[in-house]
């Protein structure tokens, strides 16, 4: 007879998705580049604006004016910096840009001539996406095709909480409201940039082949096979592509509504409390820890991709409706009502970001993962510099009628985006047949 004493031991629990994620040593290496780099960014964002209109004494017109001319800058970094990635590889190209991101932010503690400080801005700001260019394309190197997507969405979970403590930080050090303070935070931002190149300097270069082949797997293998004496990409003349890049900018202007509209039109246009600014923004930021891993679930090729991105824009086009909704009420209801609507963008912005990482890898050649992000990205770069601009003078100043008109667009662009990635997989076919 078998005693409790001698029964055999049980198994271990088997380890969440998550916990096999983070066990990955590549995907260790790039969250600990991620959070380093996400406390330095989001402190600098906290304490930024301050600075720059009240520790530099420069007008709120001449800082809009050079975060303008910056934005333009940003737009067109990304592309070269995704061909230098290619030509070179992505870990060099992020080591580069984590130099000059850390001279650009640290000389703002000093930039008391307007043309040093738009130079410095026009810096900082081409470096941040090129960056985020030259990420994209490493996770494309060295994360395996069947756990890319899972992977991005635990990164950007990450991100999130590093940013939030950034934040968090950075009102600390508002509450001293000194140059000292400012100036110190700076510090500390520009040295975020040079403490991530420990982690990166861990990261392989050259992908792993995955455990096993999957079916998006295959499909990229089958696709992107190499080919003797392919020409060198050009994804300024792949048309799909540039179609879902375009796609993808309109909807992830959502951000924009978050960081600027939400804010504004709460100020100028209802009587929520002031306070729910903050809110909004933290709903926002542990809703995203919370949900994005969850939102990759059952993504494993373009068409889940498409529609996910589709479930995605539609639903920041609702969040656009009920915030029209919060004007002419009570401060209670009024905030209720801009609560929803942050939850309602936040669902459309996991859901979204989860099919776009997929369709801006599968529909593009393994062998320029660089070029092609780098269009990719300025995509976002565009929506990021002009989206402010539009939003402040074509949805707030007309109300209703500018979210409804906002929303018409999410909407239009979540809809058209299914068909346009299956008119990019078909022109992408015929590389199949000469693997």
């Amino acid at each position: 007879m078998t005693t409790a004493a001698s029964a055999p031991p049980l198994p271990p629990a088997p380890a969440s998705p998550t916990t096999r994620l983070m066990n990955d040593p590549t995907v260790r290496g790039i969250a600990a580049l991620l959070s380093v780099n996400a406390v330095g960014n989001g402190l600098f964002l906290t304490i930024s604006t301050l600075w720059f209109t009240q520790g530099l004494g420069y007008s709120v017109a001449r800082v809009g004016l050079a975060l303008t001319v910056a934005g333009l800058c940003g737009i067109l970094a990304s592309l070269p910096a995704g061909r230098a990635c290619d030509r070179w590889n992505a870990r060099t190209v992020l080591t580069c840009l984590h130099l000059l991101q850390a001279a650009a932010v640290g000389l703002y503690a000093v930039a008391d001539s307007f043309p040093v400080f738009l130079v410095l801005a026009c810096l900082a700001t081409a470096g941040s996406r090129a960056n985020a260019t030259a990420r994209a394309t490493l996770y494309a190197h060295v994360l395996p095709v069947g756990i890319r997507t899972r992977a991005l969405a635990l990164l950007r979970a990450v991100n999130n909480v590093g940013i939030g403590a950034g934040a968090a930080l950075g009102s600390l050090l508002l509450a001293f409201d000194s140059d000292a303070a400012y100036r110190a935070a700076i510090g500390v931002s520009a040295a975020a940039f040079l403490l991530a190149l420990i982690p990166l300097r861990r990261i392989p270069l050259t992908a792993r082949p995955p455990a096993a082949k999957t079916d998006v797997a295959q499909t990229a293998a089958a696709r992107h096979a190499a080919v003797p004496g392919r020409r060198a990409a050009q994804p300024l003349r792949d048309l799909p592509y540039l179609a879902v890049t375009a796609l993808n900018g309109v909807v992830n202007t959502l951000y924009v509504v978050l960081e600027v509209a939400l804010p504004l039109w709460l100020l100028t246009c209802t009587s929520a409390p002031r306070a729910m600014v903050g809110w909004l923004l933290v709903t926002n930021t542990a809703l995203v820890v919370a949900l994005q891993v969850r939102a990759t679930r059952g993504i494993t090729g373009p068409p889940q991709a498409a529609r996910a991105f589709r479930r995605g824009g539609l639903l920041v086009a609702a969040a656009c409706l009920a915030a029209a909704c919060a004007a002419h009420r009570s401060p209670i209801v009024a905030g209720a009502v801009l609560l929803a609507a942050a939850v309602l963008l936040t669902l459309g912005e996991v859901s979204s970001q989860a099919g776009s990482w997929t369709l801006s890898y599968d529909l593009a050649p393994d062998h320029a993962h660089g070029a092609y992000q780098g269009v990719y990205q300025t995509g976002i770069s565009a929506s990021q510099a002009f989206g402010p601009g539009l939003l402040t003078t074509l949805v707030i100043p007309y109300g209703t009628a500018g979210w409804v008109a906002l929303a018409a667009l999410f909407a239009g662009a979540a809809l058209a985006l299914p068909p346009t990635a299956r008119w990019a997989a078909r022109r992408s076919a015929p590389l199949k047949s000469t693997g």
